[in-house]
């Protein structure tokens, strides 16, 4: 027979985490990890991406749309599953933009980068585009499904 604390580990077999925190880093750990790829990109200096100036800055703009997209696809995901918020894809929209500025702001300490409205303008069209792309594929599903 077990005494003192030992009593104490045997009879607790209740799980440490509830279910609801599990949810909820389930949903949110992909934005997260996005959110933290684009951070680590952003502290890169002088990023180039093709050796041919034009090239390289249409495949960076282009890639800036990209990520912020996956971004916000990433964060209404998570909204929905984790809030009652009505419209989550106009607060992933919000979220997205908030975090391209802080990126833009991040990048002006870091040596060779420097912020650009321009990018956030750009981030924000990549993060609207995946958004009512996405949008505008669920009220075409539903139309099928209700046919």
């Amino acid at each position: 027979m077990a005494s003192g604390p030992d009593i104490l580990l045997e009879m607790d077999d209740t799980p440490t985490r509830p279910r609801g925190a599990l949810r909820l880093a389930a949903a949110w750990l992909p934005a997260l990890g996005w959110a933290g790829l684009i951070f680590a990109l952003s502290a890169q200096p002088g990023l180039r991406v093709a050796p041919d100036e034009a090239v390289d800055l249409v495949v960076r703009k282009v890639g800036h749309m990209a990520v912020f997209g996956v971004l916000a696809l990433l964060a209404w995901r998570a909204l929905e599953r984790t809030t009652r918020l009505r419209r989550p894809w106009a607060w992933a929209l919000g979220l997205t933009i908030v975090y391209a500025l802080t990126d833009e702001l991040h990048q002006a300490f870091v040596a060779g980068r420097q912020a650009s409205l321009v990018d956030v303008a750009i981030d924000a069209v990549g993060a609207l585009l995946a958004v009512g792309g996405l949008a505008l594929a669920r009220s075409r599903g539903s139309r099928v499904r209700g046919a």
